[in-house]
């Protein structure tokens, strides 16, 4: 099933930086324009339903490689952030939102995003634009843009950190121009900014706590730098030089959240080095991977410090590994070799006790995501029944008006409050609406949905989960078959030439005043001593509130006139003709 992404304009109603330049600068990897597309990545159980009702319990599936990777459509991009429920995907020109278990929420257009960073609260989304030298904030609940920060004297935003009131951003262009910039998020819309450091090429960087790791990604042996945060600046507290190691070129950057802790890996090594952030010395590594070589390696830390995730494409596939951050010891892992070509991690982060990951296929260079459960939080369930009928009796049908219900239980059985769930109408396969409902305090919930359309209609609803309690998803679906449409026309009895007619009418779906998309055909047939004439007067189009629609006319001759409104029907009802007669005199003789 192939879900087409609507696209989102982001708002700009909130108050924007001052000198923002035109500068354009040179992007890493570009791509043409894709209309963006989603897989989804579960096998909800569903029936169709005529006239009878469905109950469906869905719980957590198990994790299979083949049934959770997602070819997302873009060519550019490529970093994920997870929070609130919810991923975050950079595209080449939009940002791709998706569910805790990887479907479609909704995508943003317009957001050419280099690097993403969420705060923990997942209230909060920064996006780096590498071209305009912006960093844009967003609320996640609205997808609104919140703040625009400008960067024109750092140039080319690449890679974000974010910890407490510091965002942290390693930019450059070209050689010898990189650098990382700090952003103090607490200084209101004309945020205050500090240069940190200078780097040979845009770094990466990694933040928590009073910590701040800066790895310059241009230079081999790569070193880190260590600093020191307070709310005024930023202090070198000391160096692990890449010398000391044979690290080669850095690859990616993770730290922990108390900031104590960071993790390297390097495409040379086949193992992930974690260092003392205090100490500067080296405290383990995780690993050996096999898999290390040619292929970029990609590492993660969970929200809680307890997991160390790492992995990285390979010439066979993709392979990532879950280790127990204190011990080293692998807990979990994921493989990915059956899609057939060169397959390059891009990008990975927790979400919860799942694994995001994007990456890319080298052979087409298209981006993908790949979702892997780890299944260490307990589950929860949720429940959704489709009604029997629709509004009137018998089978319903797409101009009738369904209601459904359901229940999200916790795994303990307590009430869970009041939680957002996300619902997706399909239309035969096609995604038509996602839309947002939220339960009562005892979980239960309602909402009614018009499909104005006949054929299988499914609602598939998920529950995004939460930092202790697993993601949950139910489906149900219902057969509507076409309504019974019908057509009510008044108009005058007679009339007189040159005198304008006035008619009305109602368009009725399944029983129901209901408009149409589909305009309504108007024909004009006068019988008189010269003959008949047919003729076709402007379309009219019925309120989509209330069916009701309006024409006029002015007969230009006497004789018996029949005016037709003809429904050729639409996705919801049936075709319809109504026919109204009437005679039209000469006017009298004064």
């Amino acid at each position: 099933m192939i879900i087409t992404f609507p696209r989102k304009r982001p708002s700009r109603s909130s108050t924007s930086e001052s000198g923002i330049p035109g500068r354009s600068s040179p992007r890493e990897e570009s791509g043409g324009f894709h209309k963006s597309s989603i897989t989804r990545l579960l096998a909800c159980l569903a029936t169709t339903l005529a006239v009878t009702a469905g109950l469906f319990v869905v719980h957590t599936p198990a994790a299979s490689a083949a049934d959770i990777t997602t070819d997302l459509g873009i060519t550019g991009g490529g970093d994920v952030v997870a929070g609130g429920g919810r991923a975050f995907i950079a595209g080449d020109d939009q940002l791709l939102v998706v569910n805790a278990n990887g479907t479609f929420n909704t995508a943003v257009g317009g957001l050419s995003a280099r690097s993403l960073a969420i705060t923990p609260d997942g209230t909060r989304l920064y996006a780096a634009l590498r071209d305009p030298n912006w960093i844009m904030e967003l609320d996640t609940a609205t997808l609104d843009t919140t703040r625009e920060i400008s960067l024109a004297e750092y140039p080319c935003p690449t890679n974000l950190a974010l910890s407490g009131r510091w965002l942290w951003v390693g930019y450059g262009c070209d050689q010898w121009d990189g650098g990382v910039v700090g952003i103090d998020l607490s200084s209101g819309y004309r945020s205050r900014l500090i240069r940190v450091a200078a780097t040979y090429a845009s770094p990466k960087v990694a933040a928590a706590g009073n910590t701040l790791v800066v790895g310059d990604s241009g230079l081999s042996p790569a070193s880190l730098r260590v600093y020191d945060v307070n709310t005024l600046r930023a202090t070198l507290r000391g160096i692990i030089d890449g010398h000391d190691y044979h690290t080669g070129f850095l690859g990616d950057l993770a730290i922990t959240p108390d900031g104590s802790t960071i993790i390297a890996a390097f495409p040379d090594s086949d193992e992930y080095f974690a260092w003392d952030t205090t100490s500067l010395q080296k405290v383990r590594a995780y690993g050996p991977d096999p898999d290390s070589g040619y292929y970029l390696p990609v590492v993660a830390v969970s929200a809680d410090g307890t997991h160390v995730a790492a992995g990285r494409g390979t010439k066979s596939g993709l392979g990532v590994t879950l280790y127990d951050s204190a011990t080293a010891a692998p807990v979990y892992s994921g493989t990915l070799t059956d899609h057939g070509g060169l397959m390059d991690l891009r990008s990975l982060t927790f979400s919860n006790d799942d694994l995001f990951a994007v990456w890319r296929d080298l052979d087409s260079d298209h981006l993908h995501l790949w979702r892997l459960e780890t299944g260490t939080l307990p589950e929860s369930t949720l429940t959704l029944t489709a009604p029997s009928t629709g509004a009137g009796t018998g089978a319903g049908t797409g101009a009738d008006i369904l209601t459904l219900t359901g229940r999200l239980t916790l795994p303990d059985g307590s009430a869970p409050g009041e939680q957002p769930l996300s619902v997706t109408r399909y239309v035969n396969d096609s995604a038509e609406l996602t839309r947002e409902v939220t339960t009562a305090e005892d979980g239960t919930f309602t909402f009614a949905d018009r499909p104005r359309s006949a054929g299988v209609i499914r609602y598939d609803v998920i529950w995004n989960g939460s930092p202790t309690v697993h993601w949950s998803t139910a489906s149900a679906t219902v057969t509507l078959v076409k309504a019974v449409s019908s057509i009510t026309l008044s108009g005058p009895e007679t009339g007189i030439v040159g005198t304008q007619l006035k008619f009305s009418g109602v368009l009725s779906q399944g029983g129901q005043p209901v408009g149409s998309t589909t305009k309504l055909r108007v024909l004009r047939e006068v019988t008189n001593s010269r003959g008949t004439v047919v003729t076709a007067l402007p379309s009219v189009s019925a309120s989509p509130r209330d069916g009701r629609f309006r024409f006029t006319d002015t007969p230009a001759e006497a004789g018996e006139y029949s005016y037709r409104v003809e429904f050729d029907g639409d996705r919801a009802s049936l075709p319809t003709t109504a026919t109204l007669d009437m005679t039209v005199e000469e006017a009298p003789q004064e």
